[in-house]
């Protein structure tokens, strides 16, 4: 006898045109990532506003998701948020609630969110761990965006506690590709000296870097941070296990590196002959937030990352390649 047809899986990814959308929906168009009984449905903000609650309600009537990947946000790097703090609050707030709260009311079945390694206690212990999100306030530099995301936290263990909803989250850090924001002000450190090193190549002058070069980060490949064999997509595919409330997603602590290292490594792959400057007047936000990715390799113990220089590379070369095009 025949098996009966499994119900068709609905898959909303919000913030779909982003960089993590997007490495996404590049391995779900590729045949890589999803399967036969799924719809992945790609969500931009020309399709609607999520701050806005009548119009999140009308998206999720209209689309009739059975699963969430919830990436939609405002995000920007150090300056932006030094700038905007009471805005990235609001926002992401407003964003957060209206995704979470119309899945909840839809019977949505899973919501997985995306947190940021940013939002942890300034003054802590290392390495962090999931643990540890809630134990003291954040760097001052970005803190009303990493209190409207520590909500997501709050509201995943609520929804659970008072609904029984199946409302997870991972927690990345510092993803950089294809795709990326590559503004200058605006945008992360990477992406935004990816840009700088492009203009200072074309055009020959110093290559200047934000900041003291001191301060280290953990850098992962949207590419392959978010591949198939990764969290995002695993956390769509099983029911919670009871752990998996929230999981970081990055590299080991021996693969971070500073934001000097970074920039050399950015100069060789750019092949950029000028002079390498820093400008000390310019904040260097925290100094580090280095994860642990025990839970990670617990759950996939022999998921290997791409080396920084190779990932590194391939992100100039597409940035040089749709410089017309890329964000920026």
């Amino acid at each position: 006898m025949a098996e009966p047809e499994r119900p068709m899986k609905r898959i909303l990814v919000t913030g779909g045109s982003g960089l993590v959308g997007k490495a996404i929906g590049k391995l779900v168009a590729e045949g890589g990532a999803g399967r036969p009984d799924e719809v992945w449905i790609f969500l931009s903000s020309k399709d609607g506003d999520l701050t806005d609650a009548g119009q999140t309600k009308a998206i999720f009537e209209r689309l009739q998701p059975t699963h969430v990947i919830h990436l939609a946000a405002m995000v920007g790097g150090l300056f932006r948020n030094i700038k905007y703090n009471l805005d990235f609050w609001r926002n992401n707030v407003h964003i957060n609630d209206n995704v979470l709260h119309t899945a909840y009311e839809f019977g949505v079945q899973k919501v997985v969110s995306c947190l940021s390694t940013c939002i942890f206690p300034d003054k802590t212990t290392y390495p962090i761990d999931e643990t540890m999100i809630h134990n003291g306030p954040p760097h001052d530099s970005n803190f009303g965006y990493s209190y409207a995301k520590r909500m997501i936290d709050v509201q995943n263990r609520a929804y659970f506690a008072q609904y029984g909803c199946c409302f997870t989250a991972v927690i990345p850090t510092n993803v950089f590709g294809p795709h990326d924001n590559f503004n200058i002000e605006d945008g992360h450190v990477l992406p935004g000296l990816i840009h700088k090193a492009y203009l200072a190549k074309k055009n020959g002058t110093p290559l200047t870097v934000w900041g003291t070069g001191k301060p280290r980060r953990q850098f992962i490949y949207s590419l392959v941070s978010f591949s198939k064999n990764n969290r995002f997509i695993k956390l769509q595919h099983h029911q919670r296990d009871g752990e998996e409330t929230k999981m970081h997603q990055q590299i080991g602590e021996e693969d971070e590196v500073s934001i000097r290292e970074a920039a050399e490594c950015i100069v060789g792959a750019m092949n950029f002959k000028g002079e390498l400057h820093f400008d000390t007047t310019k904040s260097d936000g925290q100094f580090k937030k280095t994860a642990s990715n025990a839970k990670l390799k617990k759950y996939l113990p022999d998921f290997q990352f791409t080396p920084f220089p190779q990932a590194v590379k391939e992100t100039c070369d597409w940035f040089c390649a749709n410089y017309d095009t890329a964000r920026k």
